[in-house]
């Protein structure tokens, strides 16, 4: 235990008198070319992470790249691209004769077809709900009637 106690204190002592000794023999210069090297790090440190996080997603890109290029289906190459339906979704028309027929590399009037199928969807949900208050209302006359009656 003498031995590492002994390597614990010199090593302590050394580190001491090789710190205070670095800036107790600094000059002026030396200050300011230290103080230029802080600041200058610290200053290009973002930007340096940056270009280094951009370098990585590049050669990260470029191995998905590789891994994928062995799985492409013929009608990827042929530049038709899957149909993609969320769940409750219909079907049009439009889309199935553009995934049937041509495709091209930019889907022209695409949010047209979608802000029109809200719109043609918003309009078929107010008629229900018109139809289904017209609906309780002839029924409300109903039991009206009955109530009426007695």
């Amino acid at each position: 235990m003498d031995g590492i106690a002994n390597v614990v204190t010199v090593l302590g002592d050394r580190i001491t008198n090789n710190v205070v000794g670095t800036f107790a023999n600094m000059t002026a210069e030396k200050w300011i070319r230290l103080i230029i090297i802080v600041g200058a790090y610290a200053l290009l440190r973002p930007y340096i992470i940056k270009l280094g996080g951009k370098a990585q997603m590049k050669k990260h890109e470029e191995e998905s790249a590789e891994a994928l290029r062995g799985t492409i289906s013929p009608n990827e190459l042929r530049g038709q691209k899957a149909m993609v339906r969320l769940p409750g979704e219909d079907s049009d028309s439009e889309d199935d004769e553009a995934q049937n027929g041509e495709s091209s590399a930019a889907d022209w009037g695409k949010k047209a077809r979608k802000r029109q199928r809200m719109v043609i969807k918003k309009l078929i949900e107010a008629e229900e709900d018109k139809l289904r208050e017209s609906k309780e209302e002839e029924e409300d006359k109903d039991i009206e009637e009955f109530l009426l009656k007695d």
